[in-house]
């Protein structure tokens, strides 16, 4: 293989790279664009608020008790090596604030949501039904993609505050049935080394991450191929590319917000 022939084949991966990265920033402009432009569609936003707010909860909420109860463990399991098993409320605390409960989450509601969304916004698309939508004289990124768009961005940092209440709880049960922490003691370390900033960065990183997931939802279904195959795909590359873009967009924010 000559070196121009290994230049072009490693060329095109990253260009092709770059041109995914330039259509979903062109499509996310053209959603945003339509924010305070009327008509304003409020049913379909409360629709998509229930949808991927409230029926969200559960699964959120199981996800951050038993993650709370398992660093409990672990933190009193590395503690305990250098005799600082007091340290377990307040990493807890903090673990669940700022990284657990919004990447988990995020990662949690993508499996859920963004799968949804691709699955909706693609099966309407091979039924034909976005094109009756523009035959009406509706535009299908102002009434399906805005409203969960708007929806995921508003409900997330919701789910992440109860995810997070909820984690450090399940610390606390843990602490004081398995670890035999004093319960007053373990929510008063609590509170004393749990900062405001540590809960605000975490709903600053669920609001991103609930655009990046309805983002991704909206994009892979607008752009779904014809047929139950290209559904399927669009499905699936949603959840992959929502979950990849958390992974990241928390790297870059935790780097922002906690790196002097």
């Amino acid at each position: 293989m000559t070196p121009t022939v290994a230049l072009a084949a490693l060329g095109r991966p990253v260009l092709a790279g770059l041109a995914a990265v330039g259509r979903v920033a062109l499509f996310a402009g053209a959603i945003l664009g339509h924010i305070l432009r009327p008509p304003f569609y409020l049913r379909e936003l409360g629709h998509s608020l229930l949808q991927i707010g409230w029926f969200s909860l559960p699964v959120v909420g199981l996800t951050a008790i038993f993650t709370g109860g398992a660093l409990a463990l672990q933190i009193y399991a590395g503690g305990s090596r250098f005799n600082a098993e007091a340290v377990v409320p307040s990493i807890v605390a903090i673990g669940m604030t700022r990284e657990l409960g919004p990447v988990l989450g995020g990662l949690m509601v993508a499996a859920r949501v963004a799968s949804s969304i691709a699955a909706e916004i693609g099966t309407m698309k091979v039924t034909e039904q976005i094109d009756a939508l523009v035959t009406l004289s509706t535009n299908p990124l102002k009434y399906l993609a805005l409203p969960r768009v708007l929806a995921a961005t508003l409900a997330m940092p919701v789910l992440v505050g109860v995810g997070d209440a909820i984690g450090i709880m399940g610390g606390w049960l843990v602490g004081i049935t398995r670890l035999d922490f004093n319960s007053a003691t373990y929510l008063k370390n609590t509170l004393d080394f749990l900062e405001t900033w540590d809960v605000g960065s975490g709903l600053v990183k669920g609001a991103v991450f609930g655009f990046i997931v309805a983002l991704m939802g909206c994009y892979h279904g607008m752009n779904s191929a014809r047929g139950a195959q290209g559904v399927g795909r669009a499905t699936k590359s949603a959840v992959v590319s929502a979950s990849v873009l958390i992974l990241a967009a928390n790297y870059i924010l935790t780097e922002l917000f906690f790196t002097s």
